[in-house]
């Protein structure tokens, strides 16, 4: 069976889920295009999820996927929020605050939303697929998505995550190059050390699963998704092409700096939230860098998340998380559905 049957969409093309980014214009209008809109939940309560999937559901009666960050640690990052971390991360970071025009935050902070609050209100949404980064969704997680016709999808960034991700049954694998935009979403190894680009990746990762592959990563036309099929890919997940629509919530600033960045242009930073993640670098970034004080996940983009609310209300581009991938100077359509079109052009026949 084809992706696009599984789904129950036109053509194997899915948006990359935006944690922070996501807008529901965006969601919709690639899903009345025929492909698959995805919408990143990250930082979300049950309530707004809930309102989320309401206005989704008013919007459109195509497919959509809705995305959840499940609640992996890294090595190194602390089992709740810390005041020394807090103290030492805000006294590094007072320059940007003043310069974003906002005071810093006090302690205590308010934490991310409960996981198990969040997945109740995503299942009871019943979107054709959730979708999940930072490892591998528990059985009983995959059961009660199954017993609601609700297709379960897994990121991997090595073969080695793709195994353990079809052992644990998801019903497909997005394969995630290291040129992708935004955070890196390893989980068995550090990210540092699970760099694999796509043309290494997805075709390792389609030898090594019995289910769909959906190459992500650097791809931003026929041309990519072309590529990725002709390397065993199933489907492709495009982020960074549709980022820069005007559908998108990325600031129009962000959106330009897309168009104009060159694929050497990005780096890889755990500055902006204390987990790596590609984007342009830019003043916050260097000065986080250079004073060694950010924090870790999630209390860095709890705090970094300040002054970049700020800075995107007043248009300054150096406070903000740029985040795009390496093929972000292809971005060439202002419009959603011209990027869907242009992506289906390079699927074969067979895989519609």
């Amino acid at each position: 069976m084809s992706l696009s049957t599984m789904l129950g969409i036109d053509a194997p093309i899915v948006l990359g889920p935006f944690g922070g980014l996501s807008s529901v214009a965006l969601t919709v209008a690639v899903s009345e295009a025929g492909g698959l809109g995805s919408y990143g939940l990250y930082g979300y309560d049950g309530a707004r999820i809930r309102s989320v999937a309401a206005e989704l559901r008013e919007a459109t009666g195509r497919p959509v996927a809705l995305n959840l960050w499940l609640p992996h640690r890294e090595a190194g990052e602390q089992d709740a929020l810390v005041r020394d971390e807090f103290d030492r991360a805000v006294a590094g970071m007072a320059q940007l605050f003043a310069q974003a025009g906002v005071l810093p935050p006090e302690w205590p902070v308010a934490p991310l939303p409960d996981f198990d609050e969040q997945l109740e209100a995503a299942l009871d949404a019943r979107p054709a697929a959730l979708s999940f980064v930072f490892g591998v969704p528990a059985p009983d997680v995959i059961e009660a998505a199954h017993a609601r016709g609700i297709l379960v999808i897994g990121a991997a960034t090595t073969v080695a995550e793709a195994r353990v991700l079809e052992a644990g049954g998801v019903d497909a694998i997005v394969a995630s190059g290291s040129e992708a935009a935004g955070h890196r979403p390893s989980f068995l190894l550090e990210s540092e050390r699970s760099l694999v680009g796509g043309l290494a990746l997805i075709p390792q990762v389609a030898d090594a699963v019995s289910v769909p592959v959906i190459a992500a990563g650097g791809i931003a036309d026929r041309r990519g998704v072309a590529a990725a099929f002709a390397l065993g890919a199933s489907g492709v997940q495009a982020g960074t092409v549709f980022l820069a629509t005007a559908q998108s919530a990325a600031p129009v600033i962000h959106r330009e700096r897309i168009r104009g960045a060159l694929a050497s242009d990005t780096v890889l930073t755990r500055a902006m939230s204390g987990r790596l993640a590609r984007g342009l670098p830019n003043h916050a970034v260097r000065a986080i860098e250079r004073s060694g004080a950010g924090a870790t996940f999630p209390l860095q983009n709890i705090l970094t998340g300040v002054f970049r609310r700020a800075a995107s209300a007043a248009g300054q581009p150096e406070l903000l998380s740029l985040w795009m991938g390496q093929s972000a100077g292809l971005s060439r359509f202002d419009d959603a559905s011209d990027v869907l079109a242009e992506l289906a052009a390079g699927v074969p026949d067979d895989a519609r």
